[in-house]
């Protein structure tokens, strides 16, 4: 358990300096970007894409009209959308392309990703930075390859959340009434 318990400890001690790097003007363009939006879309390749599919789910829990990019059931996207797309290393293939069409169509886009200087920070309108180690970072840690990342994205975004529904004055009651009741 020795392994476990740093691991844990580790990953405690990364969110702490997370919070204290976030830049608050950034989070705050980010949240009236979804705020004015009229379709939010939300899109990652690999773990980013858990993190972004999570935001998804969380922003339709919320009241807003999200998705995420590349469904079935995902609607034409268009000027006053919003995409906010998630790429540790700013350099994903899949996610710089389908910003970069997102801005052909109107659209905004958000980039949640730990290089500013990233092909996908370029192409976005919004550049939230946070800390976290990618694949093109090496560096020995307890929490396994791009774990700190996806940890401080699903934080981050669980936190946009709440603000969110602050200033909404949406409830968990109301969550509760958009949540899932065939699962």
């Amino acid at each position: 358990m020795e392994r476990f318990y740093a691991a844990f400890n580790e990953i405690i001690e990364h969110l702490q300096k997370a919070k204290d790097n976030v830049n608050k003007e950034e989070v705050e363009k980010l949240i009236d970007a979804i705020l004015t939006s009229k379709k939010i879309f939300c899109y990652g390749a690999g773990r980013s894409g858990f993190m972004a599919r999570a935001f998804a789910q969380r922003l339709m829990h919320i009241g807003f009209e999200a998705y995420f990019l590349g469904e079935t059931i995902t609607p034409a996207m268009g000027k006053g959308d919003l995409l906010v797309a998630v790429s540790g290393s700013g350099e994903t293939a899949s996610t710089v392309c389908l910003a970069r069409k997102a801005k052909d169509e109107g659209a905004s886009v958000a980039a949640i990703t730990t290089r500013r200087d990233g092909a996908l920070a370029r192409v976005a309108d919004i550049v939230v930075v946070v800390l976290g180690k990618t694949k093109l970072v090496e560096r020995e840690s307890y929490a396994p390859f791009t774990s700190s990342f996806d940890i401080t994205v699903l934080t981050l975004f669980d936190s946009v959340s709440a603000e969110i529904m602050l200033r909404k004055g949406v409830g968990e009651d109301l969550i509760l009434e958009r949540h899932a009741t065939v699962e």
